[in-house]
């Protein structure tokens, strides 16, 4: 009886997974098709290799997490570990890339409402810190699948907020960062009392993963308004 509650269990486990894996996929691929992926249809204009390098990276990120699920669904713990360490190469890419193209695009002056573009480049910039912590956090715990899996699916999810802020309709982007980083919460909330109720009890993983990310979103707006920050993000851009 045990085995067979065991094996539902993971069933479900599996099941939950995949279906993130999708919502990141129409999140993603949605917030960012005019601009992007589909960006030829809407005349949008031509964007900076650096770009072209941060969204092809994003992209394959987003493609390592749902193959990652689907190995795990077949029951291939092997292949989902040699591919691992293509994932932590693909973090310091991400990070590095993150970076570059959030000075490029402080300097290119892009910014969103009630933000100057130095004053901006504080959220995207904490954002590659924030996932850079949550998966490297995750790596450090690849033996505990149960905490490895829950920061693998924060991190994945605290980079989501670019693609919310890119839908396109004027008066919801009018909105800015609190919005975006509202609705990103929203996403993580979903899962983690999904999971919560489905096991009848807040894994730690997630409680303080989610803790954390909740604390540094309100942080990277009250650091983009102070001066010591506008006088770096100056430094930066040069």
């Amino acid at each position: 009886m045990a085995a067979m509650v065991g094996v539902a269990r993971a069933s479900v486990e599996r099941r939950f997974y995949g279906w993130a894996a999708v919502v990141i996929i129409l999140v993603a691929v949605g917030g960012f098709a005019r601009t992007y992926y589909l960006k030829t249809l809407f005349d949008a204009p031509p964007l900076p290799m650096l770009v072209h390098l941060h969204g092809l990276l994003m992209t394959a990120w987003v493609a390592l997490f749902t193959v990652q699920t689907r190995f795990i669904a077949a029951k291939r713990a092997d292949l989902h570990r040699r591919l691992g360490v293509f994932g932590a190469l693909l973090i310091v890419l991400i990070v590095a890339v993150g970076i570059g193209t959030s000075i490029g695009s402080a300097r290119r002056g892009i910014s969103v409402p009630g933000l100057t573009p130095m004053m901006f480049m504080a959220i995207p910039l904490a954002t590659a810190v924030v996932f850079a912590m949550l998966a490297g956090a995750a790596i450090a715990w690849r033996r505990r699948s149960d905490i490895h899996k829950r920061l693998m699916l924060l991190a994945t999810l605290s980079i989501l907020t670019p693609a919310i802020a890119r839908v396109p309709w004027d008066a919801f982007r009018a909105l800015g960062p609190p919005l975006f980083l509202g609705l990103t919460d929203l996403c993580v909330l979903a899962f983690v009392a999904y999971d919560t109720w489905k096991h009848r009890r807040l894994h730690p993983a997630f409680g303080w993963g989610t803790l954390f990310l909740f604390a540094s979103q309100p942080l990277r707006i009250v650091l983009a308004h102070t001066a010591a920050w506008n006088a770096f993000a100056a430094w930066l851009v040069g």
